[in-house]
């Protein structure tokens, strides 16, 4: 039976501050969370009912059996999520200062296990069925996994049926490229663009992807480098999507209390997967997948922050979204 989504990339333990506005060095309480891209999206998108699948590698180390664990709780099927003795999970330790600044800090060294990832390894057969695959940037940052990853965009047939789309998440993060990361990017990215029938982004990873930021502009640049639809993300502006064909959908956002913003880019990729697989009009699935970024950005962490469909459609007819499951203690000065 194909998944209706494969992702491939990052995997972790995201460790959050349970306390707001508190500079990390004074934090002294932490939540322990699935955490990474790749694994995000496909958590959001089995909270709304899709079977899927990760991609991915963790270390041979309790942190790699706690994301098991929890992708399994979570309704992801773990198959090929492999140990790598030498390197162990990573951990992201994050600050969170409401409403728009969220510094991460990325422990992935010497090599993260998901930059570990074969091709040889790959299931091509599970890929070229899969109706949706979703890649990031991230992967095409070091080998193995950048050949690896083209590998598997590669097995993606354009011309099947049965294929909904292959998604490219420009998923920008200068500190994994070395140096000069912009310049080393951009051919990875254009290589890869190629392949994929969809590309999403913020306007950071469309300029990096592109060499154009204004929104339409990237829209464009990114349709003319081989993709069907291009999706931008505004942050506050809301989203700006673009078909080959001439559809355009332009989302305002919806107004909550921003808790934390890192998890909202991985709902609305989770959404979007979605709604692309129920076919919807554009409209309707930008609408959708907005709103399941909003629902994660007024919560804490990212994995357990997902919504369930009763929530998305709660906040698209007026409801604010529910409490947060892990309400944040917010420090006064």
């Amino acid at each position: 039976m194909a998944m209706d989504l494969i992702t491939m990339g990052r995997i972790g333990v995201d460790l959050y501050p349970l306390r707001t506005g508190v500079p990390l060095a004074e934090v002294d309480t932490f939540g322990r969370f699935l955490g990474g891209s790749a694994t995000n999206v496909a958590v959001a998108a089995a909270r709304l009912g899709r079977r899927t699948a990760l991609i991915s590698r963790t270390g041979a180390d309790p942190f790699g059996d706690f994301c098991h664990r929890a992708l399994r709780e979570f309704g992801v099927d773990d198959r090929w999520v492999t140990p790598v003795a030498e390197h162990p999970t990573p951990v992201t330790f994050c600050e969170i200062f409401p409403p728009d600044d969220f510094p991460l800090y990325f422990y992935r060294r010497p090599k993260a296990p998901d930059l570990v990832i074969h091709p040889g390894e790959l299931d091509l057969a599970a890929l070229a069925a899969a109706r949706i695959f979703w890649m990031t940037g991230t992967g095409l940052s070091e080998e193995p996994s950048r050949t690896a990853t083209l590998a598997a965009l590669a097995a993606r047939d354009p011309e099947r049926r049965d294929h909904v789309a292959t998604v490219f998440d420009l998923d920008w993060r200068p500190m994994f490229w070395g140096e000069e990361p912009e310049a080393t990017a951009r051919p990875r990215y254009a290589e890869a663009l190629a392949h994929a029938t969809v590309a999403v982004g913020n306007l950071a990873e469309c300029e990096i992807a592109t060499g154009e930021r204004a929104p339409r502009a990237a829209a464009e640049a990114l349709l003319a480098a081989g993709v069907e639809l291009a999706v931008v993300k505004q942050g506050p502006a809301g989203v700006l999507a673009v078909h080959r064909d001439g559809r355009t959908a332009e989302v305002r956002p919806h107004t909550v209390e921003v808790v934390n913003g890192l998890g909202a880019g991985d709902a609305f990729g989770g959404a979007l997967c979605h709604g692309l697989l129920a076919g919807w009009d554009l409209e309707h699935v930008t609408r959708y997948a907005n709103a399941a970024g909003a629902i994660v950005a007024a919560r804490l962490a990212c994995s357990t922050a997902m919504p369930h469909p009763h929530e998305v459609d709660a906040l698209l007819d007026g409801t604010p979204p529910a409490p947060d499951p892990v309400p944040p203690k917010v420090s006064l000065p």
